[in-house]
This record gives C-alpha cells, structure tokens and sequence, in this order.
C-alpha cells in the first residue's frame, strides 16, 4: 500500500519537475540529400561504416514539396546545407523516426536562416523557439514585413494547415 500511495505522489508531481534536457553531443556530418525546407539526410562517422541519419530541422516547418513555395523552400535549404558538412545537436525524435535537431551548416544555423529568407515558418512544438528567447519569431515578423520568399504570396498557408487540408480531401475523396 506505501509503495503504491509512493509512486501515485510521485506521477502526481511530476509534470511540476522541469524535464532534464535531452541533448545529445553535437557531431559534424555531411549532408547529402533535402527532402524539402525543414528536412535533409547526412551521412555521418567514418569513411566505411557511415549512418545515414533523417534529420528534421528543430523549430521551423517548411512547405511540403507539392505546396506553394515548397520546391523554392527545398532549393534554400539546399543552397545552404547540400554537400556541406553539418554540426548536427540532436533535440529528439519525431513520430516519423527522424532526428529533431539544430544544424549549422557553414557557420550559419540552417532553421533561423530558413526562417530569415522567409522559406520556413517558426514552428514552436515543445517550445523550443520560445526557450530560445523568441528570436525566431522577430525574424518570421521581420521577413513577413518585407515579403520574403513565401511571404510574398497573397496569403501563404502554413504547412500543418496545408497538410490537414490534404488529410480531409483524402477523407472526402475515399467517401466517394
């Protein structure tokens, strides 16, 4: 019974202890595919015994390739990280399997750039843009101000809108 009352008070109180950061060590990779604005493949260790990794850029969400300004989004990414060596800090693990991590790619960090040119919006899942001090939000502002990349259409739509949207026309269009 004490061993129960015990772990009940301790599940109780744990949403209340702040989580113990889960990073692991940064490691230099190169990059050598973008599968679109927020997502690349490198290929990291030694020469002979590489791992492939799908890394998913923390912090931002490019349009999908079939979006507006999806392919445009992909070839920014690709101008500032293809073939490139990466200093890759894993954050976690999406539901998809990819890395969730920070990635610089010639001393520039690919997300905040990304965002900077307006080819990515901030997308703040777990917080980490706002534990980053909100410097990615003034940068999205600031290249929505001067209609940077996607921001020069009329009305961009962010990618989770884009992708619910193709999820509920699948749903209707299985219906018929």
């Amino acid at each position: 019974m004490r061993l129960r009352l015990l772990a009940v008070t301790c599940l109780a109180f744990l949403p209340l202890l702040s989580p113990l950061p889960s990073y692991a060590a940064s490691r230099t990779c190169l990059v050598v595919g973008i599968s679109d604005g927020d997502t690349l493949t490198a290929r990291c260790g030694r020469f002979g015994a590489y791992d492939e990794v799908k890394v998913r850029i923390a912090a931002i969400d490019a349009p999908e390739r079939a979006q507006p300004y999806g392919q445009r989004s992909r070839q920014a990414l690709s101008r500032l990280c293809y073939f490139e060596q990466a200093v890759i800090t894993e954050h976690d693990t999406d539901r998809y399997g990819r890395t969730v991590a920070d990635v610089t790619c010639d001393g520039q960090d690919a997300g905040t750039q990304m965002v900077a040119e307006g080819w990515a919006w901030v997308y703040d899942f777990n917080g980490i843009a706002t534990r980053r001090g909100g410097g990615l939000f003034k940068l999205q502002e600031s290249a929505r101000a001067q209609r940077l990349g996607l921001w020069a259409g009329a009305k961009p739509t962010a990618p989770w809108e884009w992708r619910r949207r193709e999820r509920e026309n699948r749903a209707n269009d299985s219906l018929f």
